[in-house]
This record gives C-alpha cells, sequence and structure tokens, in this order.
C-alpha cells in the first residue's frame, strides 16, 4: 500500500492541497507499474519487452510531465467539471508527455484511466472513502458522456474497438471500472496477503488477474484475436498453477514475457489498468483530514 506524509490544512487551499497529493499517488502509481517485472512485453527497468521505441527512462519522464495534469484534473472534478473539460486537460497532458518523450505515446491510455480517478477523487474530496468508490464515481459522473464519444479513428486502441467489437478502456470507464473493482483490487489485496513483504509480487499478480481476462485492444492491434487468446490464455494458466503462491512463480512468469517478445506482443492496456488499481488502493487508503 501507499503511505504518504502530505498533510491536509483545514483552511482555504485545502482542496489544492488534495488535489496535488492525488497528483503524487497518480504519479507513483504509474513508477510502480513501470518497475513491475515480469510484465509479459511491458517494458520494465529489466528490459524494453516488445517495445523498440522506448525505455524505462522514457516512461519516467512521461510520466513526471503527468503530475501536474494530474492535480489540474483533481481540481477540475472538485469544481464539477464536465467530460469536455476534463478531456481539454487530457489533451494538454497528451502533449506534455509528447514533447517529454521527443513524440512516443507512452501513457495516451494512462492519461485517460488515471485521470478520469483522479476527477474522481477531486469530486469525492478527501473525506474517506473505499477505493471501489472512486471508480464508481467515474461512472456515476462522467460515465454518460464517455459512452456517447465514438471511438478514435486513429489510435491503435479506437482501431481495435471498431474492428473486434470490445468495449475497450471507454467502456471499462464509462460503467465504473468494473474489471478494477471485481478483479484488480481484489487480486492486488490477494496478493498483498501472499506475500506482505513483496509488493513487486503483489503488482505481478494483479497484472496476470488482469491479463487473464480483459479485452487488451493493444494485444488485439498487434496480434489480433489468435494473440489476445493467446495472451488470456498463458495467464490464466499462470494464475490456475498458484500465481505468485507457486514455487517457481518468477520464472513461470519471465518464461511467459520472453513469449510475449517473441511474439511482439505488448499488453498496454493491462498495464494502465494496473496503474488504475495501484491508484485506487493508495486513495483509499490515504490519510484524510
Amino acid at each position: 500500500m501507499y503511505r504518504s506524509n502530505h498533510s491536509f490544512p483545514s483552511c482555504a487551499g485545502a482542496g489544492a492541497s488534495w488535489a496535488g497529493h492525488v497528483a503524487v499517488l497518480a504519479h507513483a502509481a504509474l513508477i510502480d507499474e513501470l518497475e513491475t517485472f515480469p510484465k509479459p512485453g511491458l517494458v520494465s527497468p529489466i528490459d524494453s519487452g516488445s517495445h523498440d521505441d522506448m525505455d524505462a527512462d522514457t516512461l519516467r519522464r512521461s510520466a513526471a510531465s503527468l503530475q501536474p495534469f494530474f492535480a489540474q484534473l483533481a481540481e477540475a472534478g472538485a469544481n464539477g467539471a464536465a467530460m469536455a473539460e476534463l478531456r481539454a486537460i487530457g489533451i494538454r497532458a497528451e502533449a506534455a508527455m509528447m514533447r517529454a518523450t521527443g513524440g512516443i505515446n507512452a501513457h495516451r491510455g494512462a492519461i485517460f484511466s488515471l485521470g478520469l480517478i483522479c476527477a474522481a477523487a477531486g469530486a469525492i474530496g478527501s473525506g474517506p472513502v473505499s477505493a471501489e468508490s472512486y471508480a464508481e464515481t467515474v461512472g456515476t459522473r462522467w460515465g454518460a458522456e464517455i459512452a456517447r464519444a465514438p471511438a478514435s479513428p486513429t489510435s491503435h486502441g479506437g482501431r481495435a474497438v471498431r474492428r473486434y467489437g470490445v468495449g475497450g478502456a471507454s467502456a471499462q470507464a464509462a460503467a465504473g471500472f468494473p474489471a478494477l473493482r471485481a478483479v484488480g483490487l481484489p487480486a492486488l489485496r490477494l496478493g498483498q496477503a501472499r506475500a506482505p513483504d513483496d509488493p513487486e509480487a503483489a503488482r505481478v499478480d494483479c497484472f496476470f488477474a488482469l491479463l487473464a481476462v480483459i479485452d487488451d485492444t493493444n494485444l488485439l492491434h498487434r496480434g489480433g484475436s489468435d494473440g489476445l487468446a493467446t495472451a488470456r490464455g498463458q495467464a490464466a494458466a499462470f494464475r490456475e498453477a498458484g500465481g505468485i503462491a507457486a514455487p517457481g512463480w518468477r520464472d513461470h512468469a519471465i518464461a511467459v514475457h520472453r513469449a510475449f517478445v517473441a511474439a511482439r506482443l505488448s499488453p498496454g492496456g493491462c498495464a494502465d489498468l494496473l496503474a488504475a488499481t495501484l491508484l485506487l488502493e493508495a486513495l483509499g487508503a490515504s490519510p484524510h483530514r
């Protein structure tokens, strides 16, 4: 779990203080996602997975560039912003990311998912609520507007949604992230119970749980329906073998990682959802004024 020494004064400016704290947690979630290994096909400090255009430093620069915009999204949520205003902040965040990475799309999906959760945290405020409540609030406040927006005809994820008829990240967000509430958070908590002294192992368990069930549009873009089925099947097999509770689990996970790299598969949507799960858990565990 995340812990913070951030204070929340009860005077004017407390809203901005909470927004800043939310942004710190969102940045930390992106860094913890990056530093998780084995995470099949994805960038980590160990290697670049199935990616030739980015490495861990690229993602660190990207994450740092996004932190101010996560604070802006939290502030916008606190002020009752509609989806159009949140999108405008997200577009500015994407431009900052592109400047930081030299034109590489490192975190566009994370800007969407984590950005909406930050906005929900701003709308809720710093009172004690469950991690799940932040996810649900995205759906109740902005779900209808998200659902009305057509899939992008230009992005890899948008084209996969159109071609394969899956919901993608937008459908998850519009419904209040049901996969995070039903799969991501329970898997993360089980992993923490299984490996209380190894937070990375808990994140690996969470990632594989998401990978086994999500229609990841990045996998569809790179590998089509067969690639998605193969990836989900390997994740399910890892889980059925006991996940991180099984002897030799790390070797098993590394073997899956190598198979993904060989096939050039990259479940970037699941990476975003892992980071979003970490942010939800951190918000639910945050100190409150």
